[in-house]
């Protein structure tokens, strides 16, 4: 089928969400299909933008566990240091993954870290000059390039399926009784996501 920009899309009888539900009602009429269109797909865009997010990452030569972490400290704003306790709730990584990532990134020369004064085990990381350079233009490239994967909804319809995104994410923490996302063994988290 062709839209009105001329880009190609599947059929209804040739996409796999569509074909699934359609099998279910056959084989089984009383089975609820109505979730498998939005959450088949769903699960379909996170593999894609997190494949590809790894394929322009390591063109740049980052990985993304380094990045996460680089982010974070920059979105921070200056003095663009954080101690490793907020690192690990802004991340939604555990202290000791947090560690790791830490101790990679300053053997790299991305971040140094001290102790925090005053506070007796607390530990402060900073960015230096060669973390923020790299994260400035790696941030750049990632987010072009997820733009440019967005750009044929347009503006209106990105920001429309932003907010029915955002809803839907609500609902569903609202309905699991979670808060952001929990870390790998880890019950759900109290507090709101930071992204």
């Amino acid at each position: 089928m062709r839209t009105p920009e001329g880009s190609d899309r599947r059929t209804a009888e040739d996409d796999p969400a569509d074909a699934i539900a359609a099998a279910w009602s056959r084989e089984r009429p009383e089975t609820p299909v109505g979730s498998i269109g939005v959450v088949t797909r769903i699960w379909q865009l996170a593999k894609h933008f997190g494949d590809d997010r790894r394929r322009v990452l390591a063109e740049a030569g980052v990985d993304p566990a380094t990045l996460d972490l680089l982010s974070v400290l920059r979105r921070s704003g200056p003095p663009y240091t954080m101690s490793t306790r907020d690192l690990a709730v802004h991340s939604l990584v555990t202290a000791g993954a947090i560690s790791q990532r830490v101790a990679r990134a300053e053997r790299d020369n991305l971040v140094t870290r001290r102790p925090a004064p005053g506070r007796s085990r607390a530990v402060l990381v900073e960015l230096t000059a060669a973390g923020h350079e790299l994260v400035e233009r790696t941030v750049d490239r990632v987010l072009a390039r997820e733009a440019q994967l967005l750009e044929r909804l347009g503006p209106e319809r990105r920001e429309a399926l932003a907010e029915l995104l955002r809803e839907l994410l609500d609902d569903v923490q609202d309905e699991l009784k979670v808060r952001g996302i929990s870390h790998v063994g880890h019950e759900g988290l109290d507090q709101p996501e930071h992204g």
